[in-house]
């Protein structure tokens, strides 16, 4: 695909932004791949956990700057066509009923910064950097930030992000719940095997079902929530992953969630 690089191995999906010469930045080619790729891990049943990360020096520069520059009066246009791509790809991501890590390879910045976001578990090596950048070049937000960032940090921190271009250093970033944790450069492909592993080995369905009732959290009230809560667990409690379940842990057993 062109831009991405899509592997998958033992339940875990992997996608690699793959355009190391230029940053990672998204051109139309790798919006197209990337929602192509969020498509087949989204639809594939065999895909138990997918990992969102890049290749080289960067995680993603955001979108290809010398592309917006030499758009000229059509801009308005490429812009419109390349975040409406981007756009249906991070909806599939955000939404699909499988865990997503992220695997924060180096800075981040843009439609980066939000990509890099987007994981359940973000985990970012100690030279990633966070910068929002669209002011720099009068443009506003995309690819989900102003949703993903006051929820992570905020309103008021928020703000000063996106309208101050600060860039925010790895620590920082999960100090103020950015990012999940910060490892080690050299870490950072252990830490994330071993955080997959766990995931692709747990009831996949019921993760799903967790993941849309946090994320949907902020748009309801007590009530609402409760509601939701109550017939999410009745529609868990009726599969065969909480039949598995209660065996294993009535037979002092590891569960094996994969055999459903």
């Amino acid at each position: 695909m062109d831009g991405i690089s899509l592997t998958i191995e033992d339940g875990v999906a992997t996608i690699t932004l793959d355009r190391p010469d230029a940053g990672n930045a998204i051109t139309l080619p790798l919006a197209h791949a990337l929602l192509a790729a969020a498509i087949r891990c989204e639809t594939d049943r065999t895909i138990r956990c997918v990992v969102l990360t890049g290749r080289g020096r960067l995680f993603c520069a955001g979108g290809d700057v010398p592309l917006l520059a030499g758009a000229g009066a059509q801009r308005p246009a490429v812009l419109s066509e390349l975040i409406a791509v981007l756009h249906a790809a991070v909806q599939r991501l955000a939404r699909m009923p499988k865990p997503l890590v992220t695997l924060i390879n180096g800075p981040a910045a843009g439609a980066g910064f939000s990509l890099a976001m987007l994981g359940d578990v973000a985990i970012a090596c100690r030279s990633a950097h966070f910068t929002a950048a669209y002011g720099a070049i009068g443009l506003t937000a995309d690819a989900g930030l102003s949703w993903l960032l006051p929820r992570l940090v905020g309103l008021r921190k928020a703000q000063e992000i996106i309208l101050t271009n600060r860039r925010i250093k790895a620590e920082e970033a999960a100090a103020i719940g950015l990012v999940t944790r910060v490892v080690e450069d050299e870490k950072l492909a252990e830490e994330g095997a071993t955080l997959t592993r766990t995931l692709a080995d747990a009831p996949v369905a019921a993760l799903g079902a967790a993941r849309a009732l946090l994320t949907d959290s902020f748009d309801h009230g007590l009530e609402a929530q409760l509601d939701r809560e109550l017939r999410s667990m009745v529609a868990a409690g009726a599969g065969q992953e909480s039949e598995e379940g209660l065996r294993a842990l009535l037979a002092k057993r590891p569960a094996n969630f994969r055999s459903i």
